[in-house]
C-alpha cells in the first residue's frame, strides 16, 4: 500500500512538472501580446530561450545546487551529487542511470520548471529593446549564482535557511516572484527607458493573445501550487482550492479600483489581476482558510493596480509590470501569511509579529541579493557586449532586427477593382 501511494505521489508530481512547464509559453504569450506589434517575437522568445539554457543547466548542475547535499551549509548544495548532473555525466555518480528513483527523478522535474519560469518572468521589465544573445547570458550567469542558490535557501527544507529559521514559503513567493521582482527593477535601470517612455504612450497590440496568456497561467499554477505539496492529500486540495479563490478576487480587487481610477474595467486589468492574485497566494496557498485568501485576492488586485503606476513616479521603465505584479504581489503574499497562516499568523494562533518579522527578513534578504546580483551582472553585459538595441533598431522593430522575423509577415496584394 505504501508502495502504491508513493507512486501516487510521484505520478502526480510529473503531471504538476508537466503544467508549471505550460506556464512558461503561457507567460510568452502573456507578455507577447502586450508589447508592440514588432516586438512580439522577440518577447517570447525570451520565455522559449529560458525553457532551453535553464533546462539544460538544471540537469547538469543546477539541481545540485538547489537540492544536492551543502557545499556552503544554508546556502548552496553540490552540484556534483544526485542521480542527474555534473556528476553523471562525469561518471562519478551513475546511480540515477542504474537505478532510477522514481520520486527523486519526479521532484528534480518539477523543480526544474520552476527555475525556467523565474527567469522567464524577468524579460518582460526589458521589452521591446534587449538583445537575445545579451539576455541568454543573463540568464545564464544570473539562474546559476541567484535562483539556483535561492532555491536551496528556501525550497531545500532540510538544509536551507529560511524553512529552518520557520518561513513560510510555500511555492515560491520569494524564491519565485520576489526573485524574479527584484531582478526585473535591476535590470529596467540598466537598460534604461524606452524611446518615448511616458504614460499612455503603448497599448497592448493583440489583447486576446495576452487574455490567452492568463489563461494558460492560471491553468498551470495549480500545478505549481498544488504540486508543491509533492503528495495527493489534503494540504494539496487546500492549495489548489486557494488557487483557484484567490486570483478570482484578485480580478475583482482589480477591476473596481481600475474602475474608480481610470474610469473603465479592461480585459488587459483583468488578466493582470489574476495574476497578481496567483503571485500573492503562491506562498501562502498552503495555510490560508479560503476566505482569508479571497481577502488577499482583493488586497493583491487592489494594490498591485495601483503600483504599477509606480514606474512612472519613480522613472524606472518595467515595460510589463513584473516590478507591479510579481515584486509587490510576492511581498504581499509573503507577508500575509505573518498576518493570517493558520496557527502561525498574528491574528490567526500565532498571537505574536514573530512570524511576520521572519517573513519580511526572508522576503528582503532574497529581494536585496537578486537586485544587486542582477543590476551587476546587467551592468557587466550591457558595458561590454551591450545589452540594449540602439534607439534607431528600437524604433525600427526589435524582430526584424534581433531575429529576422516578423510576428505578422502579412503579404500585400494589389485588388482589381471590378468595374
Amino acid at each position: 500500500m505504501e508502495e502504491v501511494t508513493g507512486n501516487l505521489n510521484s505520478l502526480w508530481l510529473l503531471v504538476a512538472a508537466a503544467l508549471v512547464l505550460l506556464m512558461t509559453p503561457g507567460v510568452a504569450f502573456f507578455y507577447g501580446g502586450m508589447v508592440k506589434a514588432k516586438s512580439v517575437v522577440s518577447m517570447m522568445m525570451m520565455s522559449f530561450g529560458a525553457m532551453g539554457l535553464v533546462g539544460v543547466l538544471w540537469v547538469v548542475y543546477g539541481y545540485g545546487l538547489a537540492f544536492g547535499t551543502p557545499l556552503i551549509p544554508g546556502l548552496v548544495g553540490n552540484p556534483f551529487e544526485g542521480s542527474i548532473g555534473l556528476g553523471s555525466l562525469l561518471g562519478i555518480d551513475d546511480t540515477g542511470a542504474m537505478n532510477p528513483d522514481l520520486a527523486g527523478l519526479a521532484f528534480a522535474g518539477f523543480q526544474a520548471t520552476f527555475a525556467i519560469i523565474t527567469v522567464a518572468l524577468i524579460s518582460g521589465a526589458i521589452a521591446d529593446r534587449a538583445k537575445f544573445g545579451a539576455w541568454m547570458v543573463f540568464a545564464g550567469i544570473w539562474v546559476t549564482v541567484v535562483y539556483f542558490p535561492v532555491a536551496f535557501m528556501v525550497f531545500n527544507l532540510a538544509e536551507g535557511w529560511a524553512p529552518v529559521w520557520g518561513v513560510n514559503d510555500f511555492a515560491g513567493g520569494t524564491a519565485v516572484h520576489i526573485n524574479a521582482g527584484a531582478a526585473a527593477l535591476a535590470l529596467a535601470l540598466v537598460l534604461g527607458r524606452r524611446v518615448g517612455f511616458q504614460k499612455g504612450i503603448q497599448k497592448p497590440h493583440n489583447v486576446p493573445l495576452t487574455l490567452l496568456g492568463a489563461a494558460l497561467l492560471w491553468f498551470g499554477w495549480f500545478g505549481f501550487n498544488a504540486g508543491s505539496e509533492a503528495a495527493v492529500d489534503g494540504v494539496a486540495a487546500i492549495a489548489w482550492i486557494n488557487t483557484l479563490a484567490a486570483p478570482a478576487a484578485a480580478i475583482l480587487g482589480w477591476l473596481i479600483v481600475e474602475k474608480i481610477k481610470d474610469g473603465k474595467p479592461t480585459s488587459i486589468g483583468a488578466a493582470s489581476g489574476a495574476v497578481a492574485g496567483l503571485v500573492a497566494i503562491t506562498p501562502a496557498c498552503n495555510i490560508l482558510a479560503p476566505g482569508w485568501a479571497i481577502l488577499l485576492g482583493i488586497i493583491a488586485g487592489a494594490v498591485c493596480c495601483l503600483a504599477i503606476e509606480l514606474k512612472f513616479k519613480l522613472g524606472f521603465d518595467d515595460s510589463l509590470d513584473v516590478v507591479g505584479i510579481h515584486l509587490v504581489g510576492g511581498f504581499i503574499g509573503t507577508l500575509y501569511i505573518g498576518l493570517f497562516g493558520a496557527g502561525i499568523g498574528w491574528f490567526t494562533g500565532g498571537n505574536s509579529p514573530e512570524q511576520l518579522w521572519k517573513q519580511f527578513a526572508a522576503a528582503a534578504v532574497v529581494a536585496i541579493y537578486s537586485f544587486v546580483m542582477a543590476f551587476i551582472i546587467g551592468w557587466i553585459i550591457q558595458k561590454t557586449m551591450g545589452f540594449r538595441i540602439t534607439n534607431e533598431d528600437e524604433v525600427a522593430g526589435v524582430d526584424t532586427v534581433v531575429h529576422g522575423e516578423e510576428g505578422y509577415a502579412i503579404e500585400a496584394y494589389e485588388v482589381e477593382t471590378v468595374r
